[in-house]
């Protein structure tokens, strides 16, 4: 049985097709920090090792945790008022 270029596994990592996004690239974009999670990523690709990527992913962890505590504040805005 020839398999075909292109495979319909769930672990298949190749890359999706032009008109589909990766999830976790569509949802780090939600979050502004898109450049410095494609810097980890650089820099891992390149070095192949995490501990020498060190200020990229602080960098990146900055941004995400900024990102996570404006939106805790938002989420809490949006609750309305419990009043007893």
């Amino acid at each position: 049985m020839a398999s075909s270029s292109s495979s319909s596994s769930p672990h298949d990592r190749s890359r999706p097709s032009e008109d589909e996004e990766d999830p976790v690239d569509q949802m780090i974009s939600r979050t502004g920090c898109a450049e410095l999670h494609y810097a980890v990523q650089e820099c891992m690709a390149e070095r192949q090792d995490w501990r020498k990527c060190q200020p990229q992913v602080q960098a990146f962890k900055e941004c995400m945790l900024t990102f996570q505590s404006a939106r805790k504040e938002q989420l809490a805005k949006q609750k309305p008022a419990q009043v007893n």
